[in-house]
């Protein structure tokens, strides 16, 4: 039978190399070959190709009806965002061409969509790209072959929605049968909105403590996975990582300046799918003993695309410079001083020894400006330009002016 002379039948991708596999995202071309390696002649029919790419959603939902009636309402939803079709094998002459023993390669390309989303898998649903091949051959079944593929879509963070910060404050009662033990208050801010994996967030928070009892702070990346089929949601939330502070005693305060959390390695944030997001966000709560916690919520965008040198730079300077602002540790004028006049800078004195000497004016040596707070800067004053006149003061020679070309 020919099933028997099928020795190897495999889909394998251009790029791909020992141990890994290429990844594309949206607008490149997929390439690569149907490797057929039979053990004798054989007669085949066709052999097709086909691409497709899906996301796909499902869910059920337990339902009572009554004291004695329940049943299961099913939730599902898919989106085709790939799909490519290719004869690799089509025989000249009959219904069937006849194949010589030995390996037989049949290659193939396709271009994907300029928009994609990022491959996932879900407990509620996935996305998921994958090329399938199939040999059909007469008086026997077809033989297929399936090779799965990752797109992962670039999200950059050096956006200026993305590179802005993250602030929110939030206060909660205190409260030990139906008595109020004081209020609790939280603050917290974030440098910006969009990081990568790996990457370590600097988490400022104050957290005021005017109960009885310690509290107890603490700061955690959020995965929220939400399913969307037929106009209903289901949603799966998992901390990816955390980190907890110091009790904060009653009537104290505390500050965190710029406490490390780092992201793990976790998927990209996918935004634009219409049945399923993959969202984060840093949720910065308070344990109150007694009462329910204090909890506040910071948007979060994990990219695939670092923050650029020039960005990270411009991007620290100032958030850390409004950070200093926010939490008190710097103040500034609330209107800033007017440059002083040059009289009050410069005296008549020293611009007349400016225009006789011919070097501009030294530093008094008796000043040192020597430590690592300062540096030395020195001072150039030039003359100042003579007054504009609409004649010149040195007209070119008689021989050199411009003629009239009507003369």
């Amino acid at each position: 039978m020919l099933f028997d002379k099928v020795k190897a039948f495999a889909v394998q991708l251009d790029g791909a190399t020992a141990g890994a596999e290429p990844v594309f995202s949206g607008g490149q071309v997929v390439a690569g070959r149907v490797l057929l390696e039979m053990a004798g002649a054989a007669r085949v029919g066709t052999l097709k190709l086909r691409a497709r790419g899906r996301a796909h959603v499902h869910w059920t939902e337990s339902r009572s009806a009554g004291s004695s009636t329940a049943y299961t309402q099913s939730y599902s939803e898919r989106v085709e965002v790939v799909s490519h079709r290719a004869t690799l094998l089509t025989p000249d002459t009959g219904e069937t061409t006849t194949l010589p023993a030995g390996c037989h390669e049949f290659p193939f390309s396709f271009q994907l969509p300029l928009t994609l989303v990022t491959s996932f898998e879900g407990k509620h649903g996935s996305v998921r790209y994958c090329i399938k091949a199939t040999l059909h051959r007469p008086w026997v079944p077809a033989r297929r072959t399936r090779k799965v593929f990752t797109v992962i879509e670039p999200v950059d963070i050096n956006t200026p929605a993305l590179l802005a910060p993250q602030a929110g404050a939030r206060e909660k009662v205190a409260r030990s049968w139906y008595y109020n033990r004081g209020l609790v208050s939280l603050s917290a801010k974030i440098d910006r909105k969009g990081y990568t994996p790996g990457e370590v967030i600097p988490v400022f928070a104050e957290i005021d403590n005017g109960c009885k009892r310690p509290v107890l702070p603490r700061a955690a990346v959020v995965q929220t996975q939400t399913f969307m089929a037929r106009g209903a949601q289901k949603q799966k939330r998992s901390v990816v990582a955390s980190v907890a502070g110091e009790p904060v005693a009653p009537g104290r305060r505390a500050l965190w300046q710029g406490r490390a959390l780092r992201i793990p390695p976790v998927g990209p944030s996918i935004l634009h799918c219409r049945v399923l997001h993959v969202g984060y966000s840093l949720k910065v709560c308070v344990d109150i003993p007694g009462t329910s916690k204090l909890l506040l919520e910071l948007p979060l965008v994990i990219g695939t695309v670092p923050l650029h040198p020039f960005g990270s730079r411009s991007s620290s300077v100032g958030s850390h410079a409004s950070f200093l602002l926010d939490w008190g540790l710097a103040a500034l004028p609330e209107r800033p001083e007017a440059p002083p006049e040059y009289s009050e800078v410069v005296t008549e004195e020293e611009v007349a020894a400016t225009l006789q000497s011919p070097f501009p004016l030294l530093p008094d040596p008796r000043l040192s400006l020597e430590g690592p707070y300062f540096t030395c800067i020195q001072e150039f004053r030039f003359q100042p330009p003579p007054l504009y006149s609409e004649e010149d003061p040195n007209p070119p020679p008689e021989a050199m002016r411009p003629r009239c070309m009507t003369c």
